[in-house]
């Protein structure tokens, strides 16, 4: 290979590195790419917010909403995880058992309409 080749190759590798990297720095700061692990957060924290949604709705269905809302109300902040558990709001159809997160994000949501 001729000397001029060969640093025209070396120039067009390097060029090649340096705006692959210009190309993922954009991309990821100013594109909306994400990592697994990002998404994966993100879905997740999406999926625990529906989840919350439909357990406040399934709360505010229930016949005696009101007298309910009075009863968590009264209650200190840290029972009304447990009280939600009882109530049987933070099960998603299908499941047998629901999970302390959404108990708890569920008990969160009800607290505004306490405020209410």
């Amino acid at each position: 290979m001729k000397p001029e080749t060969a640093e025209k190759v070396k120039y067009g590798v390097w060029g090649l590195i340096i705006g692959a990297v210009i190309a993922m720095t954009i991309g990821f700061q100013w594109g909306g790419w994400s990592t697994r692990g990002t998404s994966q957060q993100m879905t997740d924290a999406a999926l625990l917010t529906t989840r919350a949604a439909i357990c406040v709705a399934q709360f505010i269905k229930d016949p005696n909403y009101k007298a309910r809302l009075k009863e968590l109300k009264a209650s200190n902040s840290w029972q009304r995880t447990e009280f939600v558990e009882k109530g049987g709001w933070d099960k998603m159809p299908g499941e047998e058992k629901a999970s302390y997160t959404v108990s708890r994000a569920c008990a969160d949501g009800l607290e505004v309409l306490i405020e209410k």
